[in-house]
């Protein structure tokens, strides 16, 4: 279980992704070379295209992710690299290269804190116990429905909606043994609603990070979003609620003890957020920095309990937080290295300010950020997360908050269009399957609309 929360951390990647997009605008505005029509442009098109759809059937051919997507950055970078010394540009050109490596550097520290504390919580059985405790409240199936979905709205923009999907999805797998109908209605509420609520917090869900990081909203403007973030919950809820079936399950085993020092480390961790933030707000430090401040919490921390469990002689009283660092897969760090290069080499390129100009200058506003939310639920919301940011058009505070709201919600219409729908089809196989979730689509998608009016109402002065 450590490899898949390591996993679902490792998706923070994209917080940082949004530093690329500097570089890439520094480089267009220093060469300026527009290679959208150019043969090397198109060459980089396609092999971007073409990594894309070896990672699409990446468990068909056997092919590890992180592999051609690796390569295709690195022949993107390549061409640009020589039609850049063709043109004397090549100082430009390596200027952009070795930002990104910088940010990458950030993004690496960032990634070790969020790995580590989440796996010290699972080391110290922090969700098992509170799975244990929600399954044994002897609650009917409609009324532990709501209770997961309530929870995953919570807990989303703490802990992050993947955690959060796999946390609740364990307890309605549990709880829901032997009734097929349930475990399929809990986890598609526990998507919606971990997605819902990670929009209104820029710890919540990997786009909202984003925007917040490029500095985009503020800490405390996401919470406009709390009630368009709630609609999209309460909506498919309601409508979904008279599908569940009703009864109360068996009770479920013995309850799971915390560890000692499990309460502690969630404390921690939420001083480690809290200092995160004051990095960003009050001093103009990188959140990274705080972040690894808070290792040092968790380490010291560890230290003594280390040192109380050595004088027990009892190994279990302590934890080695070194330990939880390893739990790495590279597999999707490089594979998110691999993207974040292969698209803002195409942003050098050119082709982001060109689909900029479409959506942005011809649709407007609006429109555009709507369509893209939709669009996240074909091709996942965090590429074109990173491709708004990359491409920086310029809208007021309200848009930056719509097109957050509907890229976060929009990955909730189908099951592969957000990282924690994936990562419960990976978890619940055989019952939180595509087809079962799109069956439920359509209240998702009228939640989706409320949403985005009850923006477009509530906020409408900030538009």
């Amino acid at each position: 279980m450590s490899g898949i929360y390591s996993r679902l951390w490792l998706s923070l990647a994209f917080v940082f992704a949004f530093s690329l997009a500097s570089s890439a605008h520094a480089l267009e505005t220093t060469a300026n070379i527009d290679l959208t029509r150019h043969p090397v442009g198109i060459l980089s098109l396609a092999i971007f295209f073409i990594a894309y759809g070896l990672v699409a059937v990446e468990k068909a051919i056997q092919l590890r992710k992180s592999k051609p997507v690796m390569l295709a950055a690195g022949l993107i970078w390549a061409l640009l690299g020589i039609i850049y010394a063709m043109h004397g540009e090549s100082k430009a050109i390596e200027a952009a290269a070795k930002h990104v490596i910088l940010d990458y550097g950030e993004l690496m520290l960032f990634l070790v804190v969020a790995i580590t504390y989440v796996n010290t919580m699972q080391e110290r059985r922090v969700f098992d116990a509170l799975r244990s405790k929600l399954v044994n409240l002897n609650l009917s199936y409609r009324q532990l429905f709501w209770l997961v979905g309530g929870l995953a709205f919570v807990f989303g923009p703490i802990i992050d909606n993947l955690t959060t999907a796999l946390v609740m999805g364990a307890v309605v797998v549990a709880v829901g043994v032997g009734n097929y109908q349930f475990i399929v209605m809990g986890c598609i509420i526990i998507v919606v609603a971990a997605n819902a609520g990670g929009v209104f917090s820029p710890f919540g869900d990997i786009t909202s990070l984003m925007v917040w990081q490029k500095g985009k909203l503020s800490f405390f403007e996401f919470f406009y979003l709390f009630l368009p973030s709630l609609v999209n919950f309460l909506v498919p809820a309601t409508l979904m609620h008279f599908g569940v079936p009703k009864g109360v399950p068996e009770p479920w085993g013995d309850a799971k003890r915390l560890k000692h020092g499990g309460i502690a480390v969630i404390w921690l961790f939420l001083a480690t957020i809290v200092t995160a933030v004051s990095f960003k707000t009050f001093l103009g430090l990188p959140p990274a920095l705080g972040m690894m401040l808070g290792l040092g919490y968790l380490q010291m921390y560890g230290y003594f309990l280390q040192r109380i469990a050595q004088r027990r002689n009892d190994k279990d009283f302590g934890f080695d937080s070194l330990r939880e660092m390893r739990h790495v897969e590279w597999d999707t760090l490089l594979f998110f290295f691999g993207i974040i290069f292969a698209v803002a080499g195409l942003g050098v390129a050119g082709y982001l300010a060109l689909l900029s100009n479409y959506l942005y200058g011809t649709l407007g506003a609006t429109t555009a950020n709507i369509a893209i939310g939709i669009l996240g639920a074909a091709f996942d919301n965090i590429p074109l997360m990173f491709a708004v940011l990359t491409m920086n058009p310029d809208m007021s505070n309200g848009q930056w908050m719509l097109v957050t709201l509907s890229t976060g919600v929009g990955g909730s219409l189908v099951s592969i269009g957000s990282a924690a729908g994936v990562v419960l089809m990976g978890l619940v196989r055989n019952h939180y399957t595509f087809m079962n979730h799109l069956r439920w689509a359509w209240a998702i998608a009228i939640g989706f609309v409320a949403s985005i009016f009850t923006h477009l109402w509530v906020n409408a002065a900030l538009l």
